[in-house]
């Protein structure tokens, strides 16, 4: 009797019960399935698709503007405090960045200012995100500032001395800047119609090449080439910057040999600067749960250190570079220099695809985390409109920066009317007081580019866990670091997607591949490495884990037969030894008879080529060479072979052609040279998905039809099995 308890529990179990006879695919299609009769045509169909009605029409425009589906029904009292709050912390943070990361693009500062402003407004109309700050980024920064050195290097602005009497070159500060600003810009309207025009096309999906690891590689490198291009700022050393393949070895070089020429009163601010705004931060970070909102450590030493400049006279008396002269005011809209566009195509495709790629990736971690969905394709024409329209303001190119994101976010931000509220903090500045900031040393910012890199120096812990988790991965990640600081960022990033992409290539080529067993009693199938799961006698059961198509096709066959065992090429080989050693039996001659006769009655039955017609086309001597094999009783230890395709998402037409001939191929090789290795079949499990294609290949010819087609395990394996034993019977009742 079974305890009341174990009653219980057996009751409380939900049992899978299932009577039913066995379905392979032509049962399927003739008897359980039909598809959907189409009502209508295709002409009606595209009629239908580019009609134009209200509810169409208000559709487009909701996904166009997205900010008329929040704004109407914005809840005044919920959010409004903290979008205040959290813009005017953003902002705080936004003005300091915008200031630093203009002397990564290689622009006057001012500029850093405009691109703080204008692309952030413009995204709280266009964008999907609620919560991610745009504005100016250190990688975004330094890709332009590399384009803008090459296309406008100092050495095309140097003039004679007017005032010198020995006709001295000096060199054209004012006209290098105009001409890296019209390089920046250019880059910036290319930049947005190229993401423009890949979200009109519906090209969101181009981010999913652009994996985690990669960008993760390729920001760590970007953080050293950043981290290098400050040193000379942060030490005072004035030495030229360099762009393109070993840059960062160059520019590091050129500082440690000028290191001589260090101005000590840059140095020390600068590494004053550098501890107090660390230690701010690490504040925040410990504190963030008490602390209202995050204490603005840039801000802080922004106003600090400008003070201290203008006070102890830095720039005049300890020759400290310090910022300079900030205009007041918007500049007017301007038209492009467009003659420059031939020259910046391919590092506008780089700039755009690092720029989607982040602020993508972090708008889909806030959106997980509060709730809410966001539209990759809208996201590259908010992007694209703001980099576009912005750039005839002379700004240059834009994304979300992660560290004033989770400002925005922390701060208790709900929607992007933080971000508006941040970009006026900008404009206040532009309009009023920016000539306030004119004393700024250099160093100050270096150091506030530097202490927010900690965070992309933080990701080198990747490759440990990398280690652990996937080999593969690890290898991205360290392909695209090494080449983004050997290379530059746009050669490396160029290396680290095709490398990406080659590994893509690899997995398909080679993929996990087993034999399966089934655990008794359940019904389930699993490799037999576990110790539960026990073959079916005779019958192999292959599993492949990838694509069939034509860079892994002959792969494919070749596993299928060191899995199986059965390899025709082999099987020749004994059947030429055995001819030479034996002579067949009475029995034998009989058991090969009654086994041709069986599989013609099958044939003939199936509609599918009988063993005899192959023996006819192969010539009456092989039945003698198949007859003159006795090397043991009745059938061989492997019967049967079920091809496990549930996991095969798509085949091609050489796939197909190389499965083709394993059916057939195995038949003969058995037919005609032995019988203690018979395979009376090979059967097919596959999902429904993959039946169009192979519709699409006649796929269901010859010797492979629909009836070796079966949509579970279970169906072949039953099928199999049944069709042995009645080759069996029928061999043992002839003898």
């Amino acid at each position: 009797p079974v305890p009341a308890m174990e009653e219980e529990d057996s009751e409380s179990q939900l049992m899978y019960r299932i009577e039913r006879p066995v379905y392979d695919e032509a049962f399927l299609r003739s008897q359980l399935l039909h598809h959907r009769l189409k009502s209508t045509t295709l002409w009606k169909r595209l009629l239908k698709h580019f009609q134009c009605s209200s509810e169409k029409a208000k559709a487009t425009v909701l996904n166009f503007l997205p900010i008329l589906k929040w704004l109407p029904s914005y809840p005044v009292k919920q959010y409004l405090f903290s979008d205040v709050v959290s813009g005017l912390s953003t902002g705080v943070v936004q003005l300091p960045q915008g200031l630093a990361y203009a002397m990564l693009a290689a622009v006057p500062p001012v500029y850093g200012l405009y691109s703080s402003f204008y692309p952030v407004m413009l995204y709280m109309f266009f964008g999907t995100s609620r919560h991610i700050s745009i504005g100016t980024f250190a990688v975004i920064s330094l890709m332009i500032g590399g384009v803008a050195m090459r296309e406008a290097p100092d050495s095309m602005f140097y003039i004679l001395d007017a005032n010198g009497t020995n006709s001295s070159l000096i060199l054209d500060k004012t006209a290098r800047d105009t001409r890296r600003v019209q390089v920046a810009v250019v880059l910036t309207t290319l930049v947005g119609l190229i993401q423009l025009a890949f979200g009109l096309l519906r090209f969101g999906f181009v981010a999913i090449y652009l994996t985690e690891p990669l960008i993760r590689g390729f920001t760590t490198a970007a953080s050293i080439h950043v981290c290098v291009s400050q040193l000379k700022y942060l030490l005072g050393v004035r030495t030229r910057r360099f762009s393109g393949p070993l840059s960062a070895i160059y520019s590091f070089t050129a500082v440690v040999g000028d290191i001589t020429s260090t101005n000590v009163a840059t140095v020390i601010l600068g590494l004053v600067c550098l501890i107090v705004l660390y230690v701010i931060k690490d504040l925040n970070e410990r504190f963030k749960k008490k602390l209202p909102i995050p204490i603005p450590g840039e801000m802080v030493i922004v106003i600090v250190s400008t003070g201290i400049s203008y006070g102890l006279s830095l720039s005049s008396d300890y020759n400290v570079d310090v910022i300079g002269n900030i205009p007041t005011g918007l500049l007017p809209p301007t038209i492009p220099e467009f003659s420059l566009m031939p020259h910046l195509l391919a590092d506008s495709f780089a700039v755009a695809i690092v720029g989607f790629s982040m602020g993508i990736s972090l708008s889909k971690i806030f959106a997980l985390k509060h709730g809410y969905s966001v539209d990759g394709n809208q996201e590259l024409i908010a992007l694209g409109l703001c980099n576009f329209i912005s750039s005839f303001f002379q700004t240059f190119a834009i994304t979300c920066s992660m560290s004033r994101s989770l400002v925005q976010e922390s701060t208790g931000g709900k929607t992007q009317i933080a971000g508006l509220l941040s970009s006026i903090v900008v404009l206040l500045v532009i309009v009023a007081i920016g000539f306030v900031f004119q004393p700024l040393p250099q160093t100050a910012l270096a150091a506030i580019i530097i202490v927010n890199l900690v965070g992309m120096f933080k990701q080198f812990k990747d490759i440990s866990v990398l280690w652990r988790i996937s080999k593969i991965e690890l290898a991205i990640w360290l392909v695209a670091f090494v080449a983004s600081v050997l290379l530059g960022l746009d050669y490396g990033l160029l290396v680290a997607i095709t490398f990406a992409l080659m590994t893509v290539i690899y997995r398909t080529q080679s993929p996990e591949s087993a034999i399966l067993g089934h655990i008794p009693g359940t019904g389930l199938h699993f490799d037999v490495e576990y110790e539960e799961a026990v073959e079916y006698e005779g019958i192999k059961i292959f599993h492949f884990s990838s694509p069939i198509y034509f860079a892994n096709s002959d792969l494919y066959v070749t596993t299928l037969k060191e899995k199986t065992g059965v390899n025709p090429e082999l099987l020749q080989a004994k059947r030429k030894t055995l001819k030479k050693h034996s002579t067949p039996s009475l029995k034998r001659r009989a058991q090969v008879k009654a086994y041709i006769d069986f599989l013609t009655e099958q044939s003939e039955t199936s509609n599918t080529l009988s063993p005899n017609h192959i023996l006819e086309e192969n010539g009456n001597s092989q039945v003698e060479d198949a007859l003159a094999s006795d090397s043991g009783e009745g059938f061989g230890p492997v019967h049967s072979i079920i091809l496990d395709w549930t996991l095969v998402c798509f085949i091609d037409s050489v796939g197909a052609k190389a499965i083709k001939q394993v059916q057939p191929h195995t038949q003969e090789c058995i037919l005609n040279y032995e019988l203690t290795s018979v395979v009376l079949d090979v059967s097919f499990c596959l999902l429904g998905i993959l039946l169009s294609q192979l519709d699409a290949l006649e796929f269901f010819t010859g010797l492979v039809t629909e009836q070796t087609v079966f949509p579970t395990i279970n169906d072949a394996v039953l099928r199999c099995q049944n069709s042995y034993w009645e080759a069996t019977q029928t061999v043992e009742s002839s003898v």
